[in-house]
Formats: structure tokens, sequence, C-alpha cells
């Protein structure tokens, strides 16, 4: 593997953890994290010379769930930043393991939320001086930072992916 190939492929698991530390120390996740994994994954079809109708069916993969996580956005029920984090995502997952991306992404966030709800009902934030981002996670019925699940999930399938494997070789 070439190092440029190297670079590309750690394009996802870093862009994937900085979201998701993003996302706990502000509850944002910047535009630029979905747009650069959408811009990397290019990179990478193109470097693994992925054929144009396992591109498009990658691309396809992520419009479909930009559109359904939008919907869930617009029901105020999942964040934009999420939204677009989780689409960006399953354009490097593809069709071949969406469904176990999208199953993670649900379990590891079930398991986050029950670890805030946990730590918003036993732990005292503000009476222990805590930093600004742990008070924020503190609050009650506040937002959950998903993109800690979304991360999980992914950087847990993406090793299994066809898109990795060849880039492996």
């Amino acid at each position: 593997m070439t190092t440029f190939a190297s670079l590309a492929l750690m394009a996802f698991p870093v862009a994937m953890a900085f979201a998701a530390a993003n996302d706990l120390f502000t509850m944002k996740i910047p535009n630029l994290i979905p747009l650069a994994l959408f811009a990397s994954f290019v990179i990478v079809a193109l470097l693994s010379r992925m054929p144009l109708d396992v591109f498009g069916m990658h691309v396809a993969v992520g419009f479909a769930v930009l559109t359904a996580t939008f919907t869930l956005f617009a029901l105020n029920l999942f964040g934009g930043g999420d939204a677009k984090l989780v689409a960006a995502g399953a354009v490097w997952i593809g069709p071949e393991h969406i469904m176990d991306y999208l199953l993670l992404i649900t379990l590891f966030g079930g398991a986050l939320s029950l670890l805030i709800l946990g730590y918003r009902k036993w732990v005292p934030a503000a009476a222990f001086g805590f930093p600004g981002w742990a008070q924020r996670l503190n609050i009650d019925k506040g937002p959950i930072p998903y993109g800690i699940a979304i991360a999980a999930g992914a950087l847990v399938v993406f090793p299994k992916t066809s898109l990795f494997l060849s880039l492996m070789t």
C-alpha cells in the first residue's frame, strides 16, 4: 500500500474520532467533518479503483441515509450534525454493511444515553467543579452527544468493509 493510500485510509477513522470528541466537548459536529469524509471517500474510491457502479451504490446509500436522518432531524428527534455524520459514514460503509452500521449506532447510542442519564442522576457535576463540557452533559433533559455512538459504530464496522480490505492489500 502506498503512503498516500495509507493516509487516505486513515481519513475515515480520524474524522470519526474527531467528530466524536468535538460532539462531546462542544455538542456540535462542524459541517466540515462530513464534507471532508465525503471528499476523502471520493479520493479513496479513485485510489482503490472502485468500479463506477459500486461508487454509485455507496453514494446512493449515503443519500438514502441522509434522507432518513434529515426526516428524524425535521421531527426534532436527531441533531443536524448527527444526521450529516451518519450519512457521510454510510458512504464509506456502503451497501454491504449498512445494516450493521445502523444497528451498532443504535446499540451504542442506547448505551451512551443510559450512561449519560445515570451521570445526570447520580453525579452532581457542578458541585465537583467539573469543566464546562462535563457540566453541559449533566443538564437534565439536555442533549446527548450522539456523535460518539455514530463514530463507535463506524469504527467497529469499517475494518470489515470491502473498501478497507481493498486498500489493505
